[in-house]
């Protein structure tokens, strides 16, 4: 595939089957933390995310150029001018393409040109390399150690990173 841009917009019913296929891929359960169910139940968690998402979450389908969801991210947080950012790349045969790097990339252009937030932050496992590392390349600035978490059954924990506005607008402009 190649590095073309990643398109964000709002989820739809339709994403339910998707994002429910998603549930039988064991790879992805595990590292996601998702818990093994049946597609049902997941389709139907789904299209209630749709329908009544919860308080201060800002979910958005990840398409990529030929109009497949490869990913959602989101954006919680109800404090204003501020969020959290999260993003999960579907199924697993899709990982290793820097769809991960592009989703996240695109959050933080959403976040800070359509919503004029002053600050966004994340946080990831430290056994979960890739995504740690998806934050570094973003040049969002490890802030602080987080609580303790476990990723594929070892024990570890959180690092949280944080960026503002002006940084993001930096980093575009060099």
């Amino acid at each position: 595939m190649t590095p073309s841009a990643l398109r964000l917009r709002p989820l739809q019913h339709a994403d339910a089957a998707v994002l429910a296929a998603w549930g039988e891929d064991t790879t992805f359960c595990r590292h996601t933390g998702w818990t093994m169910t049946s597609r049902d139940a997941l389709h139907d968690f789904w299209a209630r995310q749709v329908d009544d998402p919860p308080d201060g979450l800002i979910r958005l389908a990840v398409e990529d150029a030929d109009g497949d969801l490869v990913g959602y991210v989101d954006l919680h947080g109800s404090n204003p001018g501020e969020k959290e950012l999260g993003f999960v790349i579907g199924p697993s045969r899709r990982w290793g393409q820097g769809l991960g790097l592009r989703a996240a990339r695109a959050s933080l252009a959403y976040g800070f040109e359509e919503l004029a937030l002053d600050c966004m932050w994340a946080e990831a496992l430290v056994a979960n390399m890739a995504s740690v590392r998806i934050l570094q390349s973003l040049g969002m600035q490890e802030t602080r150690r987080g609580e303790p978490g476990v990723f594929l059954g070892e024990d570890s924990y959180y690092l949280q990173f944080r960026t503002r506005r002006t940084e993001w607008t930096r980093s575009l402009e060099g």
